[in-house]
């Protein structure tokens, strides 16, 4: 069974159509990587899984269980996906203990024991744990993601998303991040990260979901969406993003 599984998701912003039928599936354990064109609903499709933004018609489900009906419990669903935004959503007036451990007391109900023990530990095993009393604006761009995920990780989550997690980030930084995907994959933690970036892609997984005008258009390897694929289209964009500067 797939753990997410979206069939002709649609989310209309006035009379514009970001998502025009969107069939997708995300199994166990899986890295699957979103790309496609500016505008073309990549960031809405997450935040659409995890009710961020409503959908305006469609199927979603979560571990089997649909979450687009007015009784589901969205909180209890926002604890089951890790979210690492594009800009981090860290707040700058805490440090960086108390940003991972802010959900865990106010949403899990851990005490501070507990929850710093959990963070401390995620801090840890990302490299940070030397940072913790420090404040988001003394650390460096790589470190502020690091953060955000050892939130995410912190709350034991089936998935996590990650939004455009190298666009803020120089190369050096960027090969970090895929490091800590691969080290996520290896754990076996399943990842949904939609990105522009097509060395990401390929470095983090071997297949790759191309998102044009709000479907689903291709899922393949790069080499395959690059050199094979039936739509020009297709083919256009991979090899215009795999060009060199």
């Amino acid at each position: 069974m797939a753990l997410i599984e979206l069939q002709g998701v649609v989310k209309r912003f006035d009379e514009r159509a970001v998502l025009a039928g969107v069939n997708l599936s995300v199994n166990e354990g899986d890295v699957k990587v979103v790309m496609g064109p500016s505008g073309c609903g990549k960031s809405t499709l997450l935040r659409c899984i995890n009710r961020l933004v409503e959908p305006t018609s469609g199927s979603i489900r979560f571990r089997g269980q649909e979450v687009t009906g007015p009784d589901v419990d969205v909180r209890a669903l926002r604890q089951g996906i890790g979210f690492v935004f594009q800009q981090f959503a860290l707040y700058r007036h805490l440090s960086v203990l108390d940003n991972v451990t802010l959900a865990l007391r106010k949403l899990r109900g851990l005490s501070r024991a507990e929850a710093d023990a959990r963070a401390l530990h995620e801090l840890d095993r990302l490299g940070l744990a030397g940072q913790r009393d420090q404040y988001p604006a003394q650390i460096s761009g790589g470190q502020k993601q690091r953060v955000a995920l050892a939130r995410a990780l912190a709350m034991d989550p089936a998935v996590v998303f990650f939004d455009e997690p190298t666009s803020a980030l120089d190369p050096l930084m960027s090969r970090e991040v895929a490091a800590l995907i691969n080290t996520l994959f290896r754990d076996k933690v399943t990842v949904l990260c939609v990105t522009h970036d097509l060395a990401l892609a390929q470095e983090i997984s071997n297949r790759v979901v191309f998102l044009d005008q709000g479907v689903v258009r291709a899922e393949d390897t790069v080499e395959q969406l690059s050199r094979h694929h039936e739509d020009a289209r297709v083919r256009e964009f991979f090899r215009r993003e795999g060009s060199p500067p």
